[in-house]
């Protein structure tokens, strides 16, 4: 989680939401990592956990992620949790919980509805008071 809320910390400075994402090979390796990047890329699916996704399974030479992990800051939006079951990922663990736009925990559910193709292990609230503290902060200073 360290890397992921460094991550974080990199993107609030470039003025994105501050969330960051880390995915780790089966056996802890770092594949990718990433910080949000939507604003610099004009992309509004630049979001940390994609991009850290795309480039892992590009370094993998896979496009599925199997026995990988993603750490993120933020709780998944349904994009992407749904992009997560897509690369096959073999679990997520997340900090701070989104009950607004959330896909996980809140929301949709993506990874409880019945017919997803592939279930990750879900573990939530991991650096979770640092995580919601670098969202608060930031959009406080945008308020």
């Amino acid at each position: 989680m360290a890397l992921a809320l460094a991550e974080a910390r990199a993107a609030m400075a470039r003025d994105e939401v501050p969330v960051g994402a880390v995915v780790l090979d089966a056996c802890g390796a770092v594949l990718a990592q990433a910080g949000n990047g939507v604003e610099a890329g004009h992309d509004a699916s630049a979001h940390a956990e994609l991009l850290a996704m795309r480039e892992a399974a590009r370094l993998h030479g896979d496009a599925r992620l199997t026995g990988c992990t993603v750490v993120v800051t933020l709780e998944p939006c349904p994009m992407c949790a749904a992009a997560m079951v897509h690369f096959r990922v073999a679990r997520v663990i997340f900090g701070a919980y989104d009950s607004k736009s959330g896909g996980v925990e809140h929301g949709p559910r993506i990874f409880e509805q019945p017919r997803c193709l592939h279930r990750p292990e879900v573990v939530g609230g991991v650096g979770e008071r640092e995580s919601a503290a670098l969202l608060k902060e930031f959009f406080r200073k945008r308020r």
